[in-house]
């Protein structure tokens, strides 16, 4: 999943680095991707968000986006990632999403039902998540200084109480999370290949 991801980014036009924040005992199983002068690699922390800070660390000064993604997401397309980084340039921070289909209740003991909540207002966010690199760094100040958990990258963003667009992504931009994932996931690059090759 992580060499499709890989790809998928390192073939799109306008990619000019691409930091892999991966463990340094896996890294010579990227050796071929470390030849190529975009990639770098940054170490893992021991949060999500801790990881997301060391590879922002890792990016270049420069930077005009940072473009957070989860190699369990290896179905996000081309289409999508362009959307998401146009909103976050207009906006400043933008996430792929769509909305919830799912009648989804709350539960305050895990044993009963709560509540119905109402879904017109709810969103499964995907990734890639997009934000400008100055925003970012000033959301990472505030949660170490307030001692914050966030469980993804835009909440940093909202943490600023700063605005996070919403793009619309694609049903099929799955996260892959057990065995049955990866067969649907497996199915669905196949369909594109077909439709690519015809």
């Amino acid at each position: 999943m992580l060499y499709h991801s890989l790809d998928l980014f390192l073939g799109l036009e306008g990619v000019s680095s691409l930091v892999l924040v991966i463990n340094e005992q896996y890294r010579g199983e990227f050796a071929p991707y470390a030849a190529d002068g975009r990639v770098t690699f940054a170490d893992p922390g021991a949060e999500r968000q801790d990881s997301v800070r060391s590879g922002l660390d890792a990016c270049p000064a420069d930077a005009a986006l940072v473009c957070i993604h989860d190699a369990a997401r290896p179905l996000v397309t081309p289409e999508e990632i362009f959307k998401v980084i146009g909103d976050a340039r207009d906006h400043g921070a933008a996430v792929l999403g769509v909305p919830v289909k799912a009648t989804v209740k709350e539960s305050d003991d895990g044993e009963f039902v709560l509540r119905t909540v109402d879904r017109s207002r709810l969103w499964e966010v995907h990734t890639p998540q997009v934000i400008k690199p100055a925003l970012l760094r000033e959301g990472f100040d505030k949660v170490a200084k307030e001692g914050l958990e966030v469980t993804d990258d835009v909440s940093i963003i909202e943490q600023l109480g700063l605005p996070v667009k919403l793009t619309l992504g694609e049903y099929t931009n799955l996260k892959v999370t057990t065995p049955d994932d990866m067969v649907v996931a497996t199915q669905i690059l196949d369909q594109r290949a077909a439709a690519a090759a015809n």
